[in-house]
């Protein structure tokens, strides 16, 4: 196996957003309210059948062709871990608009409450900012009390909401590691790569206002009783949601934290990729990536999906990308 080309991918969503990622990949979506592309997708969103699966060039779904035979596409050791699953979900994110404060739930919650194997922790790659002072909000500033919380979202507060997070600036390269339970929202013309575990679970505290179609939406069928169990009412220091700068032709970008759900590189010209499952998208330059099966071009705006078959793959040239992988197979994640 060697690396390959992933087609377009576009998902619908209630929000706004679109023509970044047009313009990033050279292909339409399909207008400006489909803000997001899963890449090398194997999870559907949720309720919605089989919407977010991606397909092989050949129209394939990858879902099925991992199933039927994982271990070249997987490797033996994250198989062993986690089945014929990626445990990945990786997404071109377009922000139209602000988004709702919203959270997304943990392992054990999702478990407990929506019988799923993952939660959904997440991590943000900033590709680039409409706005010079675009920023995210993410984690309390201060420990909020659980009444104060509901009263919040009966009356749907927005400043209060909004501005009880840490507003975050952010600039095309920055990254920030999203633990699931962690209120936040993304601002306005950000275009990011969104990393997370693979799952379609959030609980929108807000959800007046931003096209939703009521509170059962907004709870996943919970209701805000259950719901509101989800979300991390402490204060968070939002500097530990950032990583060291790094150098390097391929540095890390996310704290160590993240390993045990996902890993995310800034790949800067030649390098060698380890072996293992990826997805890559290119941001800019052009290159080549070599494996043991042949060689593929790789230019700004492709997504390359590489299977842990194709062996370490060496990139030359003068290729930016984000390399995504999934988590470490050794590390244990409280999901």
């Amino acid at each position: 196996m060697k690396p390959l080309l992933l087609p377009p991918n576009g998902v619908p969503r209630f929000y706004r957003g679109g023509p970044a990622i047009t313009a990033l990949r050279g292909a339409g979506l399909g207008g400006d309210r489909v803000p997001e592309e899963w890449v090398g997708s194997t999870a559907s969103a949720f309720g919605e059948g089989d919407l977010g699966l991606s397909r092989l060039p050949d129209g394939a779904l990858l879902r099925d062709a991992i199933r039927t035979d994982p271990d070249p596409w997987l490797g033996p050791a994250h198989v062993r871990r986690f089945g014929a699953d990626p445990a990945l979900l990786v997404k071109l994110l377009d922000a139209g608009e602000r988004l709702p404060v919203h959270v997304h739930p943990d392992g054990a919650f999702a478990a407990a409450h929506l019988g799923t194997a993952f939660g959904k922790t997440e991590a943000w790659i900033v590709v680039g900012a409409a706005h010079a002072d675009t920023a995210v909000h993410v984690g309390f500033r201060d420990a909020v009390e659980p009444e104060t919380l509901a009263a919040w979202v009966r009356d749907q507060d927005h400043d209060a909401m909004l501005g009880a997070l840490h507003p975050v600036p952010v600039a095309a390269g920055d990254a920030i590691f999203v633990p699931a339970g962690t209120p936040h929202a993304i601002g306005e013309g950000l275009l990011i790569v969104e990393l997370q575990e693979p799952t379609d679970m959030s609980v929108l505290l807000e959800w007046e206002g931003f096209g939703i179609a009521g509170e059962d939406e907004a709870t996943l069928g919970l209701g805000w009783e259950t719901a509101l169990a989800c979300v991390d009412r402490g204060a968070r220091d939002p500097a530990a949601l950032r990583a060291a700068p790094a150098g390097g032709p391929l540095a890390s970008l996310l704290p160590t934290a993240a390993d045990a759900f996902f890993r995310g590189d800034r790949l800067d010209g030649a390098a060698e990729l380890p072996q293992g499952f990826a997805i890559l998208i290119a941001l800019g330059g052009a290159g080549t990536l070599h494996a043991a099966a042949g060689t593929l071009a790789v230019s700004r705006g492709d997504a390359v999906l590489i299977p842990y078959d194709a062996g370490p793959v060496r990139a030359e040239g003068d290729l930016e990308a984000v390399v995504c992988r999934p988590p470490h197979p050794e590390l244990e994640a409280a999901r």
